[in-house]
């Protein structure tokens, strides 16, 4: 079983969460009343059952009108595993192997889809700047455990290298996204390019990352209780992936990235999360890390955000301001 103390809340550091941005409030309250309990033994169903009552994108909200086409194909999995979905979507009137973000969705490890809420945000951005987006639609926890997410994430960013200039894309400029447990996997997948020699990804963007199963960060002390993805939700998500390897010194940093040793070599990451969030300080951890191994990242950390703040308070200025800074951060990458 894990070997991760359950905390005390006596540590005289670690003060209550800190304020909440007032127009995020609203939201949080709401999810909290939606929220199912992690300690509830069909925790997992009724998560994946909250992530379907937000809604799957049809095709013509993935068409935007004529602003993308789009196909779904099926490729090769893992060796041994069985085949993947992939959501191809690229901009209209466009000229030219287009920039991709390789898009891996949120769901705590447990639920999501490649046709869920994230992508919204992925074609928000893929508009703006005329990018092509391709999201992957991996296995899920408890069913599938480590490494059976990740080894797919893998597999759809290798597809994608081999086949990219037939569906017009750049293999020189893939940027791979994702937003919470997606984060966790975008982060995952990228040591797996490096190790493995597989594609050279031109950056990540970690969104609200899912980084380490351990749950005993002074920031998942301070959130506990908070709501949201607290630290139940987080213990219920990593358990899902990992069994009684969570917390144990058994982990791969494939699973947790921030159980990697070595984080020297990667591409230019973009991190970011909320200040009254489970995974803030994680966050900050992972991105001091690629610093002090010689490696570029941008971090922000949000005043008074919580857990998904942006999707779900999207009108809030807080919101406005971290689409407007991942936006910009895109356009140097990518050089435009």
């Amino acid at each position: 079983m894990s070997n991760i103390a359950a905390p005390t809340g006596t540590d005289p550091q670690i003060g209550p969460p800190p304020p909440l941005d007032p127009e995020v409030v609203p939201a949080l309250r709401a999810l909290n009343e939606v929220a199912p309990d992690p300690r509830d033994p069909d925790w997992v169903a009724k998560l994946r059952n909250a992530s379907a009552a937000m809604g799957q994108l049809a095709d013509d909200d993935i068409r935007r009108g004529g602003v993308f086409e789009f196909e779904e194909r099926t490729v090769p999995g893992p060796a041994g595993a069985p085949d993947l979905r992939l959501l191809i979507i690229r901009p209209t009137g466009t000229s030219g192997p287009q920039p991709v973000i390789y898009s891996t969705h949120g769901g705590g490890m447990v639920g999501g889809t490649h046709r869920g809420p994230d992508v919204i945000a992925e074609l928000d951005r893929a508009q703006e700047l005329q990018l092509a987006v391709v999201a992957v639609d991996y296995r899920l926890a408890p069913e599938n455990p480590h490494p059976a997410p990740v080894e797919d994430c893998y597999a759809g960013l290798a597809w994608l290298a081999a086949h990219s200039e037939e569906l017009g894309l750049d293999p020189q400029k893939i940027i791979i996204s994702g937003a919470s447990a997606g984060g966790g996997l975008a982060a995952a997948t990228t040591l797996l390019a490096r190790d493995r020699g597989g594609p050279a990804l031109l950056a990540q963007m970690l969104l609200c990352p899912m980084l380490d199963d351990r749950c005993a960060s002074p920031s998942t002390i301070q959130m506990e209780s908070s709501g949201g993805w607290d630290r139940a939700a987080n213990l219920a998500g990593w358990t899902a992936l990992l069994g009684d390897r969570r917390g144990t010194d058994d982990v791969s940093p494939y699973a947790a990235p921030a159980r990697a040793t070595d984080l020297s070599g990667l591409p230019p990451a973009f991190i970011d999360a909320g200040s009254a969030e489970t995974f803030r300080d994680e966050t900050v951890a992972y991105a001091t890390r690629i610093w002090l191994a010689g490696g570029q990242a941008e971090l922000h950390i949000w005043p008074g955000g919580f857990h998904g703040f942006d999707v779900m308070a999207p009108h809030a200025v807080i919101s406005q301001d971290a689409k407007a800074v991942r936006l910009h951060w895109l356009r140097r990458i990518l050089g435009d």
